[in-house]
């Protein structure tokens, strides 16, 4: 399981969308309204799906092909995520009193650049595995 390229990447995933958690600002615009929070049941939801789902992908290490479309539900949700960070932070008039809110909306596509690496090694394997069950 974890000698695998692929387990690799996606914990790699799973610790940049644990950094964005973490390390997320709260976004505020210049009247002190929130802006972005990531307590908000929108944004905590589209920041965990993609834990849990890469979490069982790496337990279903045995089938690739469920671990493939997993990781695939995954980077959809990163790209959803994207897309509100986005919204938001071009709905806010003015400048943001936390200027270094950019590193909020790069992780999620951190996160997508391992998923899809993991994806690509995935699909390796199971052409792999395609080729030498077709010398048997």
């Amino acid at each position: 399981m974890l000698q695998r390229i692929q387990t690799v990447y996606m914990i790699l995933s799973i610790l940049v969308m644990g950094a964005l958690y973490m390390w997320f600002p709260v976004v505020e615009d210049a009247a002190k309204n929130v802006v972005i929070d990531k307590s908000e049941p929108l944004v905590l939801g589209l920041i965990l799906a993609p834990v849990v789902l890469t979490l069982i992908s790496i337990f279903n290490f045995k089938k690739r092909q469920h671990q493939f479309v997993l990781n695939r539900l995954s980077i959809i949700l990163n790209f959803v995520l994207l897309g509100v960070f986005v919204y938001r932070s071009l709905k806010v008039s003015g400048e943001t009193l936390v200027s270094e809110k950019g590193i909020g909306v790069l992780l999620p596509i951190i996160s997508i650049v391992f998923l899809v690496l993991a994806n690509k090694a995935i699909k390796r394997d199971e052409d792999l595995v395609k080729s030498v069950d077709r010398l048997r």
